[in-house]
């Protein structure tokens, strides 16, 4: 699933082909897959014609501005952005690709949001405003934002009494962190996915707060200026703990170990992040009871 880091890449991405030299203008607007768009007023033709003004990041969604109407998306965990300089002129067939959504501008030039798998959850929403969006409105303050300092995280928090883990990845109180960076984040920080918010006394949390805008600042960095294909290996590559089961800790050559659940897992270093002492794979606790 792409993240901040990817998200905003693909913004700035989107935002250097389409504002920055000269506005685009959108030629239309077509549907692969009427699922994927969740509102219906103003319709997605309503975006033809229009030069697009401003292409930003909000949490994990991208908002294209044109003129005041707005396409928003959020990718999912199986949805990708394909950029093309010349966009293919074949209409889509709905249902026959994984394509969703098909975006023309004024040069030829043009975008394609696919998403592969059968769990389909890449959302699409054209409004006049991006906070009529529900999942936009709901959305924390941005971990990268001038106003989230040590103080205001600490705040979220003391809010509620949670796994640490899952606190990183709540949209509700931060946007934009998920399953991939909230584990290299705790990785920095050398701090169990499992340790609670309210057993974190100041100087864990400083701490804490140093690796997450440290993570994120350097995957930010990392990820500017790359084109759209080339995200997804660029994160993986800069991965310390994600998605390396099996592997040597960057740090201390531990083995990186897995706890897994249902449709998900996390990664870590147990010498790093908790005394040495391997964490119970949930899944496998289960199966063996």
């Amino acid at each position: 699933m792409p993240e901040l880091p990817e998200v905003q890449a693909l913004a700035d991405f989107l935002s250097a082909r389409l504002v920055q030299d000269e506005p685009r203008v959108v030629v239309s607007v077509q549907l692969g897959s009427i699922a994927v768009l969740k509102t219906y007023d103003p319709p997605p033709d309503a975006l033809a014609g229009l030069p697009v003004a401003g292409v930003r990041r909000v949490g994990k969604f991208i908002d294209l501005d044109c003129e005041g109407t707005h396409l928003v998306f959020h990718l999912a965990k199986a949805g990708w952005l394909r950029w093309s300089e010349a966009l293919s002129e074949k209409p889509l067939r709905p249902g026959k690709s994984p394509i969703a959504l098909r975006v023309r501008f004024d040069d030829g030039s043009g975008f394609d949001l696919t998403e592969a798998g059968t769990r389909k959850s890449l959302a699409v929403y054209v409004v006049d405003d991006p906070q009529a969006v529900p999942r936009v409105a709901s959305l924390g303050p941005d971990p990268l934002g001038e106003d989230f300092t040590l103080a205001a995280f600490t705040t979220i928090l003391r809010s509620k009494r949670a796994q640490i883990k899952g606190v990183l990845r709540d949209q509700g109180l931060i946007a934009g962190i998920g399953n991939a960076y909230s584990d290299e984040i705790l990785h920095v920080a050398k701090l169990s996915p499992f340790a609670m918010t309210t057993s974190l006394d100041e100087a864990t949390v400083e701490r804490l707060y140093e690796a997450l805008q440290e993570t994120l600042r350097a995957a930010v960095g990392a990820a500017s200026g790359k084109p759209a294909a080339e995200l997804k290996d660029a994160k993986r590559g800069g991965m310390r703990v994600h998605g390396r089961t099996g592997q040597e800790c960057p740090v201390c050559g531990d083995v990186v170990r897995e706890v897994s659940f249902a449709d998900s897992s996390l990664q870590y270093c147990a010498t790093c992040q908790t005394g040495g002492k391997p964490l119970a794979d949930r899944r496998m606790s289960r199966l063996l009871k």
